[in-house]
C-alpha cells in the first residue's frame, strides 16, 4: 500500500511538473485611448468592456488616456469613463474567475510580476495600470515638457527583465510611445536606443495623432516619425481599413449585443449603444490574442483582425504592415468576416460568465499529441502524404465537437491555394505538391464546439517541405 502511495504521489507530481512546464505567459499589453463622453464617442468604451472581459488573455500593462481624434488636448474628466469601465469589471471580476476555476487573486507583488494566461487580475491591479499618457498630439509636442506618467511607464516596463515584446494597442494616438522613445534617445545611448525600441510593437487604429478634420496631414502626427526614423526597429501595423468593417459588422449584428452583452453583468448594464459604429479599436487588442490561429510576430498569418502585407503606408511615404491596399483589403475583409461569429460569439459567452458566474468554455485543439497554443512545426516531403491528427482535442464541458482544416495561402512561402480532402473530419492527409519543395505551407485546424455561443478553437500547423 505505502509502494502504491509513492507511485501515485510521483505521477502526480510528474504531471503537475508538466502542466507547470507548459502553462503559457499571456502577451504585454499597453493600451493608449482617447476615451471619453458616449455622447461624443461611445466606441472605446465598448472596447474597454470587452478588453476587460478577456483580461484573463491579456497582461495588462497600463491603460493610458490620451490624445484622438475627439480631443486636443485630452479632457482630463473624460478618464471617469474608464474609471467606470474598472469599477464595472470589480463587481464581475468574481464570476469571470470562476471561468477559469480561480479562487484568490496573487499578491500585489506576484500580479505586477508575469501573470499566466487564464489568470484574471484583480480591479485593484487594474487601476494602477490607469494613467494618464500624452495630453497634446503631433510630432511637435514631442520633447521637453512632454513627458507623462504613461510615457515614463513604458520607459520602466522596456526596462524589466522579460523577453516579451510589448504591444502597444493605439485606440487614439500613440504620442505617448513617441515621447518615450524621444527622452531615451536624449539620455541614452544608439545602441541602448535601439534595444529600447525593439521592445515594442505597434497596432494603430487608422492615426488619431491629431484632430478628425485634419486627419489627411500625416506629417503632422509623431506616427510618421516613428515609422520613418525606426522602421528597421519598430513593427508597426497600421490599420486603416479594419476598424471600419469592424464598426461596420457590429451594427449588423447589434440586436446581439443587445441581448447578448448589453445588461449582462455590471460591464454589461455600462455597454453603451454605438453612435458611429461599433468597437472601432477592438482589432488593435484581438490581434494579440493568445487563441492558436496566430503569431502577431508575424503579421501575415490570418487572425482575428484579418492579416497583412509589409509595404508602403497610406502616407506614401513610409513603410508599415497594413491592409488598406488591394489584394490584402479584400483579403482581410474576408477573414473578418469569417472570424467575426467566433469572435462576437466569444465575448457573449464572457458576458454570460460575467453575469451568473457559469457557461460555457473553449474547446482545446490538440493536434499531433501536441497541446498549447503555438503553431506545430512539422516536416514532410514534396510529392508524399501528411496525417494531421487532432482527434485528441476535447471540450471541458464534454460538448460534441466539428472540424475544419484550411490552407492559409498568404502566409508561409507556398501561395498555391491548396484543396484539402475530407476537411470536416478529426483527422486529415494531404498530398504535399511537389512544387512545395523547399517551401512552407501553413494550415489551420479549427474546432467548434456544439454547447451555447458555439465557441471556437484554433491551431496553426506550419509544414517545412523538403
Amino acid at each position: 500500500m505505502k509502494n502504491i502511495t509513492v507511485i501515485l504521489f510521483l505521477m502526480l507530481f510528474s504531471v503537475m511538473a508538466s502542466a507547470k512546464k507548459n502553462e503559457e505567459m499571456k502577451p504585454r499589453l499597453v493600451v493608449m485611448t482617447d476615451i471619453g463622453d458616449c455622447n461624443v464617442e461611445p466606441d472605446d468604451m465598448e472596447s474597454a468592456v470587452r478588453l476587460l472581459a478577456f483580461a484573463d488573455m491579456f497582461e495588462i500593462e497600463a491603460i493610458m488616456t490620451t490624445v484622438g481624434w475627439n480631443c486636443d488636448p485630452y479632457p482630463a474628466e473624460w478618464s471617469e469613463y474608464l474609471t467606470k469601465v474598472i469599477d464595472a469589471y470589480e463587481c464581475d471580476v468574481r464570476n469571470l474567475m470562476k471561468r477559469s476555476s480561480q479562487s484568490a487573486f496573487l499578491s500585489a507583488d506576484e500580479e505586477n510580476g508575469k501573470q499566466k494566461i487564464g489568470y484574471w487580475p484583480s480591479a485593484d491591479y487594474v487601476r494602477s495600470r490607469a494613467m494618464a499618457g500624452s495630453q497634446r498630439a503631433g510630432i511637435k509636442v514631442i520633447g521637453e515638457g512632454n513627458d507623462s506618467p504613461g510615457s515614463d511607464f513604458l520607459i520602466k516596463l522596456a526596462d524589466e527583465d522579460d523577453s516579451r515584446p510589448i504591444w502597444v494597442a493605439a485606440w487614439g494616438g500613440a504620442n505617448t510611445l513617441a515621447q518615450a522613445i524621444w527622452r531615451v534617445k536624449q539620455t541614452r545611448s544608439a545602441s541602448e536606443l535601439k534595444s529600447f525600441v525593439n521592445k515594442f510593437r505597434v497596432f494603430t487604429i487608422t492615426d488619431q495623432d491629431m484632430k478628425y478634420d485634419m486627419r489627411m496631414n500625416r506629417a503632422y502626427s509623431s506616427h510618421m516619425w516613428m515609422r520613418r526614423e525606426f522602421k528597421d526597429d519598430l513593427k508597426f501595423i497600421w490599420d486603416e481599413g479594419t476598424w471600419q468593417l469592424f464598426c461596420d459588422l457590429g451594427k449588423e449584428n447589434w440586436e446581439k449585443y443587445k441581448s447578448g452583452i448589453q445588461g449582462k453583468g455590471a460591464m454589461g448594464k455600462i455597454y453603451p449603444d454605438y453612435k458611429w459604429g461599433v468597437e472601432g479599436d477592438t482589432p488593435s487588442f484581438l490581434y494579440v490574442i493568445p487563441n492558436g490561429l496566430s503569431n502577431p510576430e508575424d503579421p501575415a498569418q490570418a487572425g482575428w483582425s484579418g492579416c497583412h502585407a509589409y509595404g508602403i503606408s497610406p502616407d506614401s511615404l513610409t513603410f508599415a504592415w497594413n491592409s488598406w491596399q488591394e489584394p490584402y483589403r479584400s483579403i482581410t475583409t474576408d477573414y473578418l468576416r469569417r472570424f467575426y461569429p467566433d469572435e462576437l460569439s466569444d465575448f457573449m459567452a464572457r458576458m454570460q460568465w460575467a453575469d451568473c458566474g457559469e457557461g460555457n468554455h473553449n474547446p482545446v485543439a490538440v493536434v499531433n499529441k501536441k497541446k498549447g497554443l503555438d503553431a506545430v512545426c512539422v516536416k514532410a516531403k514534396a510529392g508524399k502524404t501528411l496525417r494531421l491528427d487532432a482527434s485528441m482535442s476535447f471540450d471541458p464541458d464534454g460538448d460534441a465537437l466539428s472540424y475544419s482544416w484550411w490552407h492559409q495561402p498568404e502566409a508561409g512561402t507556398y501561395h498555391t491555394s491548396l484543396l484539402i480532402a475530407d476537411a470536416s473530419k478529426d483527422a486529415i492527409e494531404i498530398a504535399i505538391p511537389q512544387d512545395a519543395a523547399g517551401k512552407t505551407i501553413h494550415i489551420v485546424c479549427e474546432i467548434h464546439d456544439k454547447g451555447p455561443f458555439s465557441l471556437a478553437a484554433y491551431r496553426r500547423i506550419i509544414i517545412d517541405v523538403k
